[in-house]
Parts: structure tokens; sequence; C-alpha cells
């Protein structure tokens, strides 16, 4: 079972950038697609990117295209996003999410960390 932890979250201005990590431990993470989804207070949580297990595709909300970036790095169980040009839009709890093999669904979540960009 893999067990996901957020970090990195935080208070930043509009136009400046945060990377967010997801540490996972458990056998199947290496096996695992991975990504990351947001919740906005008041708002349904929404998919922001995933990445394939081997780290080799990538796929984000199109409103997003350009400004996030998902990465990982599978030798040290971490998954990655990398935030620029924040927008006050942004501001919502990011979860990362693993999709296991055997159900295809993102079913592991994390406990979330908050981001919060100022005008």
């Amino acid at each position: 079972q893999v067990q996901l932890v957020e970090s990195g979250g935080g208070s930043v201005q509009a136009g400046g950038s945060l990377r967010l990590s997801c540490a996972a431990s458990g056998r199947t993470y290496s096996t695992s697609d991975m990504g990351w989804f947001r919740q906005a207070p008041g708002k349904e949580r929404e998919f922001v990117a995933r990445i394939s297990w081997s780290g080799g595709s990538a796929y984000y909300a199109d409103s997003l295209k350009g400004r996030f970036t998902i990465s990982r790095d599978n030798a040290k169980n971490t998954v990655y996003l990398q935030m620029n040009s924040l927008k006050p839009e942004d501001t919502a709890v990011y979860y990362c999410a693993a999709r296991r093999p055997a159900t295809l669904k993102f079913d592991i979540w994390g406990q979330g960390t908050q981001v919060t960009v100022s005008p």
C-alpha cells in the first residue's frame, strides 16, 4: 500500500513560485502513475497534473499548461509540482494521489498542503 505525504505549501505573492513535494512509501509507488489535484474553498476537487510511473509522460489541466510542471524521482520516491507565475486563483489545498495498477484509479491520497497566493 502506498502512503503519501505532501509538503512545500505556503503563502506567496502573485507572480511567485512554489515547489510542492510528495513523499511516497510502499512497494507499489514505482509502478503507480502519480497525480496532483487541488481544491479551492467552496469548490470541487480538480485535476492539476499527472505523470506516468516511469516519468516518461505527463499531462496537465489545460488552464495550467506552461505554468505548472510535474516530475518524479523514483530513486527518492518523490513526486514534485513546480508552480510558477502563481495567481490568486491558484489558492487551494493541493493533494498528491497515486493511481495503482490494480485499480487504475486515483484512490490513495495524501493529507494535502495549503497554497495561498496573495494579490
